[in-house]
């Protein structure tokens, strides 16, 4: 199988979009991620710290905008926007992309509550991508076999 690049969308590349291209970079193998946000945002500290607990440090990663990355003309064989279906609909449409997926996930960033409530949601959001992931990579493995 040939390299497959893979791009995760959602509103700020603050938490949703870092969480899944940490998780397909971790599983690897012919399968490069990149994220991106509809406008760059600032990077969640909770979202750093709830990867922390699954072994993967994003706290040195910078929050993009994907019109940057539509604008230099990368090419990615699938996009997956991870917001709601609102601000995936603003997101560019990159030529030569095979399949476009939409996860509707809750943005971290909305959680209300006690640091420790926001946490425990965030948690379960994480493990919705790090399970969504795995289920893009069989997915794609049928499709290109």
């Amino acid at each position: 199988m040939a390299v497959v690049k893979v791009l995760f969308v959602c509103s700020h590349n603050s938490a949703r979009s870092q969480m899944a291209e940490a998780f397909l970079n971790q599983i690897g193998g012919d399968f490069i991620a990149e994220s991106a946000g509809i406008e760059a945002g600032t990077l969640n500290p909770i979202a750093v710290e709830v990867m922390k607990e699954a072994g993967i440090d994003i706290s040195g990663n910078k929050t993009k905008n994907v019109f940057d990355f539509y604008k230099q003309g990368k090419f990615y064989n699938y996009v997956v926007t991870v917001c709601d279906s609102k601000t995936a609909e603003r997101c560019p449409l990159f030529p030569g992309t095979l399949k476009y997926f939409h996860w509707d996930l809750d943005n971290p960033a909305s959680f209300q509550g006690t640091h420790e409530e926001k946490l425990e949601k965030t948690k379960v959001v994480r493990d919705q991508i790090k399970e969504k992931v795995s289920e893009l990579v069989n997915e794609i493995k049928k499709l290109v076999l």
